[in-house]
């Protein structure tokens, strides 16, 4: 009986961590290319309960060694210089098991590559949200979240690349005996992808799977261990090479 009641206890929890809205941003990284100037994001539901999501957008400003800082845009985009990039809409209303959609539009300087960070933030609305919805339906969304027992709504953060206009990709390759190396002479992103670093004689031996952005003037390398195999996809815009090196 008490293992009966430890059990239905545990799915009652289970029910009311799973109530509420759940949301979900598919991938976390995003390449505007040099000849668009807007790009779709979609923010799907899959909770309970209406998810009203709040988009905050900051820039990443990269130093010479490798560190960033996150600065916020005034207004998401300055009104004089329009030099950034914003959301339209910038607060969604994502009904339960279901989607809905924001054009990030970027407008301003696009000599060199800038980067960007997209928080989508589930909140419960209030008056100087400017979500579209009634004092009262405000309250009885308040009261849903209460009885759920929802404290914390889950938010996602992505990186947003704003490619130059004039894209170029030139990545060289310096493969030694006991070394490989990938730089990136271009001035766009190169992305090492699904980087596999695995044994040669014992299947399944492999190092956790990994993701590598190699940003322009910089490079990625790594040293070959005897008996181990490497392999990932170079990916430079739409083009996508399968890599494989033998240790």
């Amino acid at each position: 009986m008490k293992r009966l009641l430890a059990l239905c206890g545990f799915s009652l929890f289970s029910m009311m961590a799973q109530a509420g809205p759940q949301i979900n941003v598919g991938v976390v990284y995003d390449y505007l290319d040099g000849d668009k100037s807007t790009y779709m994001k979609r923010v799907f539901n899959g909770g309970t309960s209406t998810a009203f999501v709040k988009i905050e957008i900051m820039e990443i400003l990269y130093a010479a060694d490798g560190s960033y800082q996150e600065v916020p845009l005034q207004d998401q985009v300055d009104a004089m210089t329009k030099n950034g990039l914003m959301a339209s809409p910038a607060r969604l209303i994502v009904p339960a098991n279901g989607v809905q959609g924001t054009r990030l539009l970027f407008m301003g300087d696009r000599d060199k590559e800038r980067y960007f960070r997209v928080r989508f933030v589930p909140v419960v609305p209030e008056a100087e949200d400017e979500f579209a919805v009634s004092a009262e339906e405000r309250e009885d969304y308040k009261k849903e979240r209460i009885a759920a027992g929802v404290k914390v709504l889950a938010g996602f953060g992505t990186v947003f690349f704003v490619r130059p206009r004039d894209t170029r990709f030139e990545t060289v390759i310096d493969d030694s005996a006991g070394r490989y190396q990938v730089r990136n002479n271009g001035n766009s992103v190169v992305v090492i992808d699904e980087f596999k670093d695995c044994s040669a004689q014992k299947e399944n031996d492999c190092r956790p799977t990994t993701k590598h952005h190699v940003m322009a003037g910089r490079a990625f390398a790594f040293d070959k261990e005897p008996g181990r195999e490497y392999r990932f996809d170079l990916i430079e815009g739409p083009g996508k090479k399968a890599v494989e090196i033998k240790g």
